[in-house]
């Protein structure tokens, strides 16, 4: 494995005992060192086990899964007062075998020559070679080839294949039959009256055709057919049968239901709004049995993992999700065309990737990593969003490594036209953290341009206010970002993270550099009239930007990374963690600028600061020493992070649902219950030690409180609008995380900054192509 591999963070799921039992113990159980593979593969429902694959004639449903006769009382199910969602409260997640998930770290080398010395070499029927064997598998992908003329156009190489048809095609069954007998036994559809898998004759009235159409349960005496679907899709070769269902007389007392594990998707809801429109009032209902599934399996040696022997569905999700649109387009047609039958869970393209944020770290426990969540926003796939999650969490995961490498008086970045040689620490420069900061600390820099232009929208109001008042101009300002008081809860060794928003600040302040539009010479009282207005009118709206505007997000995921690094340090003082070897190495060529921004460096973005601050963002009409004329128009800082305490009583009756979520969320991508329009997805990382020498040296300081050294030069001027001197009292204030403007302060135990709507470290792993094929 490459030095720079140590920055990852693998990808795989692990096997977990029952539902009942698994609410309550998961964590302790999944924090377990790969090396032990102490691990029991054993069924979610066990229960439920049997008689379903192999069911294809009508049985009692008790009977077909082994359940007690203890029918729940019809005018009770969820679904008799019209559509309905499964309560929050009740959300929770099922087990269902699929082994060949533990071969999802196999690979195949690019170079066709290279492929092809591997394939040739097995001359058998790919059912000759082992389950849960390379050969196995790599046997079939040839057999594919085959049919196919040796070439693989429909999934562009062996990586898809792998993950889309070997492992998820064959996983559909057995997950589809063991929520198909989750929902028989939530919902109780017991008794003599419900028969499991009814095959009955309709006929379409309007065309004589007939079909014959098969119910997951259906009941005579109740008159109601069920329709059971494990995640948010319809089959649409069933939508003539259905129909035809509902125009047959002889079932013109019967009810339609439809029961998903997911919500509908667009698709989906189009179809089912159809079929209430045909059948009529109250004939055909949707009901969402939220529920998340969660593969069974051994992990082994092809179980994708690097060193960081990451854990969870939710990790692989993100691995999954293609780098572009177009390739999500390609991948979602692939996926649906082989999908005629509904049968598939949300995959990558129901994630907006790019809202992914940190929601849950768990405590780093030495050779067993830590626990952590993510969340993002849920969209339809139609929506096309789907894509970028490996770039997003690798961005994620290489600021977490260099928040822990780099000693903190290194965090800072300085946009100040007067200071070009102090733009930020050479060593943060060079990471995409660092890189972050200083470009977000730009993009505020043209927001505040942008709301001050006297011609429209709030610019036109303040100017407006001020002509009215014979102020001529407004001073130079400094602005930049704090955190309000972040609420968290600590529980149970780890750190939910439930909201902590930013605040924006903003003081009067000038620079040396000459202002395009020259000096603005106002009295005191005018400074402080100009001060008020802007504090009421522009920085409100360049905070509600920082906080929700799409592009900050890159910084409100950093900053989370930062967060949970400072955590992870304020741990490793305590007792060192599988991190001690990194925290403060002041090392960072395992995480260096990557991909489109491989080339950046800082003087890019101070070259474009200082064109902005000297010729403007635009130009409009206005007078100058009284004469018509035209003036032109051309910051962030972490320096304070106070932190609130949420008590346990608060936590329980405002986020109850959250443990739950976050539990289930180590395993498999789930529905957020503390939010509908989120997805939760995470796993465990028993981490890596790094480049850093002995992982095990007797735990030292690691800054987790009070005030840093002062650096030994002195500290450069805080970022603004004119690159304007620090306030008063913040520039050695303790408390402090990630600074853009001013020097950094060491964060304090107690105070840290946390953001809202989070989520945990995704550990991408980053395996090499080998002829071997191994992770």
């Amino acid at each position: 494995m490459s030095s720079r591999s140590t920055s990852s963070i693998s990808t795989r799921s692990i096997s977990t005992p029952s539902t009942s039992t698994r609410r309550h113990h998961l964590w302790a159980r999944a924090a377990v060192a790969l090396a032990t593979v102490g691990i029991l593969s054993v069924s979610g429902l066990p229960q439920l086990q049997g008689t379903a694959a192999a069911a294809v004639k009508a049985q009692r449903c008790d009977e077909m899964f082994k359940l007690p006769s203890n029918p729940t009382d019809p005018s009770k199910l969820p679904w008799a007062k019209g559509d309905a969602v499964r309560p929050e409260t009740d959300w929770d997640s099922y087990g269902f075998p699929n082994q060949r998930q533990a071969m999802d770290g196999l690979s195949l080398p690019d170079d066709p020559a290279a492929r092809d010395r591997i394939l040739d070499k097995l001359d058998k029927p790919y059912k000759s070679y082992p389950e849960g064997t390379p050969d196995r598998v790599y046997a079939t992908y040839k057999d594919y080839l085959k049919r196919n003329g040796n070439t693989d156009t429909k999934y562009g190489g062996f990586g898809n294949w792998l993950n889309e048809a070997y492992i998820e095609v064959y996983g559909r069954q057995p997950r589809g039959e063991a929520f198909h007998g989750k929902v028989i036994k939530d919902l109780g559809l017991t008794g003599p009256d419900w028969i499991c898998e009814e095959t009955v004759t309709v006929t379409d009235p309007e065309t004589g055709e007939s079909y014959q159409r098969r119910y997951d349960a259906f009941n005579k005496v109740t008159k109601e057919a069920v329709e059971i679907k494990s995640g948010g899709n319809h089959d649409t070769s069933q939508a003539p049968k259905d129909r035809a269902f509902l125009k047959d007389p002889k079932f013109k007392d019967y009810k339609l239901r439809y029961a998903f594990g997911q919500p509908q998707s667009e698709d989906t809801v189009k179809y089912t709004d159809g079929l209430k429109k045909l059948g009529g009032q109250g004939r055909v209902t949707t009901y969402e049995h939220v529920s998340t599934p969660e593969p069974e399996f051994q992990p082994g040696k092809y179980t994708a993992q690097d060193t960081a022997k990451s854990i969870g569905r939710g990790a692989d999700v993100i691995r999954q999700s293609p780098p572009t649109p177009a390739d999500l387009k390609r991948q979602l047609d692939r996926i649906r065309a082989a999908d005629p039958e509904g049968m598939r869970v949300r995959g990558p393209g129901g994630v907006d990737f790019s809202t992914l944020e940190l929601r849950y770290v768990g405590k780093p426990v030495k050779g067993q990593g830590l626990n952590y969540s993510f969340s993002a926003n849920k969209v339809d796939e139609s929506s096309g969003l789907g894509y970028g999650g490996r770039q997003k969490a690798e961005l994620i995961s290489d600021s977490f490594f260099t928040w822990l490498a780099l000693t903190p008086e290194k965090f800072w970045v300085n946009l100040n036209p007067d200071q070009p040689d102090k733009i930020m620490d050479k060593t943060f420069g060079k990471t995409d953290a660092g890189r972050v900061l200083l470009q977000a600390d730009l993009e505020m820099k043209h927001d505040y341009a942008k709301d001050m232009d006297p011609r429209t929208g709030i610019g036109k109001q303040l100017f407006d206010k001020l002509k009215a008042e014979n102020i001529p101009c407004t001073h130079g300002v400094r602005n930049w970002i704090v955190p309000k008081p972040a609420e968290v809860r600590e529980q149970n060794g780890g750190l939910y993270i439930l909201d902590a928003p930013l605040k924006v600040n903003s003081v009067p302040q000038e620079v040396k550099t000459p202002s395009p539009n020259g000096p603005c010479n106002l009295t005191d009282a005018q400074h402080k009239r100009v001060t008020e207005l802007m504090d009421a009118m522009i920085v409100p709206d360049i905070e509600k930007k920082v906080n929700t505007d799409a592009r900050y997000a890159d910084l409100r995921a950093v900053y989370n990374a930062r967060v949970a690094a400072e955590w992870i340090r304020q741990q490793d003082a305590k007792s060192p963690t599988d991190y001690h070897a990194i925290i403060n190495s002041n090392t960072v060529t395992d995480w260096p600028l990557r991909g489109k921004n491989a080339s950046w460096t800082p003087e890019q973005t101070y070259k474009d600061y200082v064109k902005s601050f000297t010729q403007g963002d635009y130009s409009y009409p206005c007078e100058r020493a009284g004469r018509p004329g035209t003036c032109v128009m051309g910051g962030v800082d972490f320096s304070k992070s106070p932190k609130q305490n949420v008590t346990q009583a608060k936590f329980t009756a405002e986020h109850k649902n959250l443990p739950r979520t976050t539990d289930i969320s180590v395993k498999a991508m789930t529905d957020d219950a503390e939010s509908r329009a989120l997805l939760a997805l995470g796993g465990n990382t028993a981490a890596h030690t790094g480049t850093g020498g002995n992982p095990t040296p007797t735990p030292t300081p690691t800054h987790s409180g009070g005030t840093s050294t002062p650096p030994s030069t002195p500290a450069p001027a805080p970022s603004g609008q004119g690159g304007h001197q620090p306030a008063p009292g913040d520039q050695h204030a303790s408390g402090g995380l990630a600074n853009t403007g001013t020097q950094i302060a060491t964060i304090a135990g107690a105070a840290l900054a946390l953001l809202a709507a989070g989520a945990g470290l995704v550990w991408l792993r980053r395996r090499k192509a080998s002829g071997g094929g191994g992770a």
